[in-house]
């Protein structure tokens, strides 16, 4: 049994639309072992490893049903269990997981299975999964067992232990759960920003953030002050509020006499410490208070001594300004019957199912520790002495829940006057969190009746011990927080619009930010070529996943997010966010076909309908493509907006009869018009000739690409007028649309360059050269990417065969797997298949080569459309080219392969150069970037 591979989505996928782990794992010989066939010895031993099992409902939907089906007759196999307890164990760490699903891969590969499971955190639910193979490897008879799955030493017990240890060093610690889960309840969205407690609350320009319980309002000389305990002290004192006396040392020697000065017993503390760490209370003997300084002084510098004050610890929070809640907190200790030992007693108090490995649980174990030890020796006990029935022996000194103690909710007792002390005390500091630790004979009765006194401010409170007491009413600690961030009525997300297909993404998306921007907005763009914010390119490369999509929404000055969405992203990862306002999907073509599984138009169609699949508002749909209109089934969106070219569309025209949402083209005396319809009414929008990028309405794709960006800018809300002013002001220039139909008129000929690297692209790219006015010859400089089949690369020679004058086949300087000249070879071959004579094709494998032909091929009036992989530097070439420029010495002439020659038989060294000797061509050659 052993993982073949491993993805990680971090959202929407074609298995769930949250976050789920996914593992092709092979059972090998264990695939002739069911559970059944196992024995109930194994089903058993599982059960006592997890008993939380017990509870998953598997196929039967009700508790218990998993270990029936393993049960019942030859059970079931061990990809289905490996997904449950990968389930349970992240369960066992504290994590709310449920969903999970195992499918066999195929009769052709026995054994394999898909294993998909949910996951809380990633590096939590890989181990997760990891744990998983070796409990169950564990628990196989020994000639069954796959060698090296488990150590010799491996132990159940102390692996899980660590697992959850692991699992809550990565997971958000309760305060800041909490705060999460407070914001979701309000439908806020959040991005964990680290692997610690950053968490941004809201997107763009109207996010805020915490770390644990600080907030971004939290002034930063506020939490400085509230950590200085001897400043803080000072100023609540001048304030006339209830604090010891205390004395800041550097010494044991000092120690002592400000113990002596203070009189009676008295508490050492570290100067800057936290959560109850190196605190001793209530000594007084030199020996006592030496200890004391010493385990300060492991955690600060400077140690604190201050009187002593006897009664209750207590935790009051404050949040802007009003107490929110107050809980009374009891250090761990262990209770005598008169019979058991220290040790059994702690045994006995662990057995409380609240309690559990550091957060795991409500309540944290108690643990015999040298801080243990020492408590027992002040009051003459070991871990073998047997108190008597009814006595409280405490094991910490200070009260902190993550030591073992207990909380208890005294929020509705609180007196008037100890919770206005607590608020005064927060304020005083300046801190809109605040946590005072107050000390309190009765937290019911007033402080200036009978006492009681302040030791410290937290500038960053836990709020485990309000939201689960051990006893007493839950406080919702969090919601306040939320509120102060975000008022009633504060804006929290910005408009999210996602775009897939297979061609157009990139000019769409950025033609729905330039509208947006002329609108008024400020867009965040991820596409192809980077991620742009307000039109700037910050970050380049694809930028078409999930961590782009972060990258967007983080950013503090967006209030639009447009998100290209790709096909290698989605199957990936999944997408970046859980779900968006408005999704779009172009078309569906043949593409990256019999890459990670997707070998069909169908399942490609299955990937790219995610995006309107967790649209909320409107998916915007091509109803010209068949597969992309079999989509509004699958979309739980609001409106449904579909786009076509054809005014005689019958599903479109139903729709709109029936006060749908559209999009279509319509004829009219002045040309065509894109016209909107949506509630019956019919908004006639632009001509396609008054559109840069559709040149006059010739280039059918980008008319087509205009409609959708007009319908999706319609549906998020933008206004008409900023519609048409993006449309008539977008153009195809490189430097608003880099590789995506740019022209270049200042040579005697026109230049087309273009990225289509599908046979549907660059169909699209042929088509429109037909329809442009062209005195001379077409001219075409082809190629398609090495990682694409045979059959696709013959399909991009079908999309160009018989339409132009000269062909030039190329190759892409990224061979992706394939050798050499292959590429070309294989292109070139298809197009004397499909009609194109020899003297009208040349081979020219390097791409600067190849393009620099065909420039020197030019005559006035000519079009020469090339497609490009390297952008900028075929731009630069095209538009630095210079017909008297430096040459370089041309390749010989070779033979062109024939119908009935394979392109393998012909050598790299023949086919490098190809030119026609009687034009005379030369090429210049040109530093690449």
């Amino acid at each position: 049994m052993r993982i073949l591979e491993r993805s990680v989505y971090v959202g929407p996928s074609q298995y769930a639309h949250f976050p789920v782990i996914r593992l092709e794992l092979d059972l090998q010989e264990l695939e002739a072992w069911p559970t059944g066939k196992l024995g109930t010895g194994f089903v058993d031993a599982l059960v006592a490893a997890l008993p939380g099992l017990a509870g998953h409902g598997c196929s039967y939907r009700e508790a218990g049903g998993f270990i029936r089906r393993m049960r019942e007759g030859e059970g079931t196999w061990l990809g289905h269990v490996l997904e449950h307890v990968a389930i349970e164990l992240q369960n066992v760490a504290g994590e709310d997981v449920t969903f999970g699903r195992t499918r066999s891969v195929g009769d052709d590969r026995p054994g394999v299975y898909t294993v998909v499971y949910e996951y809380a955190q990633k590096e939590e639910g890989i181990a997760a999964g990891e744990l998983a193979i070796k409990l169950l490897s564990s628990l196989l008879p020994l000639e069954l067992r796959p060698k090296g799955s488990v150590p010799a030493d491996w132990d159940w017990d102390s692996a899980r232990d660590d697992f959850i240890r692991y699992a809550q060093r990565r997971a958000l610690g309760p305060s800041t759960s909490s705060l999460v889960r407070a914001a979701e309840e309000r439908g806020i969205p959040w991005l964990r920003l680290n692997q610690q407690s950053l968490i941004q609350l809201g997107h763009g320009k109207y996010q805020q953030r915490i770390q644990a319980t600080v907030t971004g309002k939290t002034p930063h000389i506020s939490v400085e002050l509230a950590s200085d305990k001897e400043e803080t002290n000072k100023i609540l004192g001048l304030l006339g509020l209830p604090v010891p006396r205390q004395e800041l040392v550097n010494d044991a020697a000092s120690a002592l006499r400000a113990a002596r000065k203070l009189g009676g017993t008295v508490v050492t503390k570290p100067y800057n410490g936290n959560h109850g760490r190196g605190i001793t209370i209530n000594i007084s003997g030199d020996d006592e208070i030496r200890e004391g300084f010493a385990a300060a002084r492991e955690h600060s510098r400077s140690v604190i001594v201050e009187t002593y004050i006897g009664g209750d610890d207590h935790r009051l929070l404050v949040v802007n300004g009003e107490l929110i809640a107050a809980t009374k907190r009891t250090p761990g200790h262990v209770v005598g019957d008169g019979k058991s030992d220290i040790i059994e007693l702690v045994d006995q108090v662990n057995s409380d199912p609240r309690r559990g490995v550091g957060h795991e649980k409500v309540l944290t174990r108690l643990e015999l520790d040298a801080q243990a030890d020492l408590m027992l020796e002040r009051v003459g006990y070991n871990h073998f002495s047997v108190p008597k029935e009814g006595e409280v022996v405490y094991l910490r000194s200070t009260a902190n829940l993550s030591t073992g103690g207990t909380a208890t909710d005294v929020t509705d007792i609180i007196h008037p006057d100890n919770r206005d002390m607590a608020v005064r005390a927060v304020r005083a500091i300046g801190l809109d969190v605040g946590g005072v630790d107050f000390i309190s004979l009765n937290i019911a009765e007033s402080y200036k009746s009978i006492g009681g006194g302040i030791c410290e401010i937290n500038a960053a409170p836990g709020f485990r011990m309000h939201v689960a007491p051990s006893e007493g009413t839950p406080r919702d600690a969090a919601g306040p927080v939320i509120d102060m961030l975000f008022p009633p009525g504060t804006p929290t997300r910005v408009p999210i619009a996602a775009i897939t297909g297979t061609n157009g993404k990139t000019t769409t998306a950025r033609m729905l930010a330039h509208i947006t921007k002329m609108a008024g907005y400020t867009p965040g763009l991820t596409t192809t070529d980077g991620v742009y914010i307000d039109g700037q390119r910050t970050v380049e490369g694809d930028m078409t996943g999930p961590v782009s999509a972060r990258m967007v929404l983080s950013d503090p000055q967006i209030d639009m997010a447009i998100l290209e969405t790709a096909r290698g992203g989605l199957l990936r990862s999944g997408m970046g966010v859980p779900e968006v306002d408005v999704g779009a999907v172009l078309n569906v073509a043949s593409d990256h076909l019999g890459l990670k599984g997707i070998d069909t138009l169908e399942q490609l169609a299955e990937i790219k309908r995610i995006v309107v699949e967790v649209a909320r508002e409107c998916a915007v749909l091509n109803a010209d493509d068949p597969n992309v209109l079999k989509m509004s089934a699958y979309t739980d969106a609001k409106v449904i907006c579909y786009v076509t070219l054809n005014p005689s569309h019958t599903l479109v025209r139903e729709h709109i009869r029936a006060g749908g949402r559209a999009c279509a083209l319509e004829a009219g005396v002045n040309g065509h018009m894109i016209t909107l319809y949506d509630k019956g009414s019919h908004i006639p929008l632009m001509w396609t000739h008054l559109i840069p990028a559709t040149l006059e309405g010739r280039a059918l794709h980008n008319v087509q690409n205009a409609m959708v960006a007009a319908a999706m800018a319609f549906s998020l809300g933008v206004k008409l007028d900023a519609i048409r002013q993006g449309l008539r002001t977008f153009d195809t220039t490189f430097f608003q649309a880099p590789g995506r139909m740019n022209v270049y008129n200042e040579h005697p000929f026109k230049v087309l360059m273009d990225y289509g690297h599908n046979a549907h692209a660059v169909g699209m790219m042929a088509d429109l050269a037909q329809r442009l006015d062209v005195p001379g010859r077409r001219i075409v400089v082809l190629t398609g990417p090495g990682d694409r089949r045979d059959e696709d690369l013959r399909a991009i020679a079908d999309a160009v065969a018989g339409k132009f004058d000269h062909y030039i086949v190329r190759r892409d300087d990224s061979l992706r797997g394939r050798d050499g000249d292959e590429v070309p070879r294989i292109i070139a071959k298809a197009l004397l298949s499909a009609g194109v004579e020899e003297a009208a094709l040349s081979v020219i494998p390097d791409e600067q080569e190849s393009v620099t032909a065909a420039l020197r091929m030019g005559e006035p009036g000519d079009l020469i459309l090339v497609f490009a992989d390297a952008l900028t530097r075929t731009w630069k070439q095209i538009t630095k080219f210079q017909p008297d420029g430096e040459m370089v010495k041309a390749s010989p002439r070779i033979e062109l392969p024939s119908l009935e020659t394979s392109v393998d038989d012909i050598p790299l060294a023949e086919m490098e150069g190809v030119i026609r000797e009687e034009r005379g061509l030369v090429f210049e050659r040109e530093e690449s970037d």
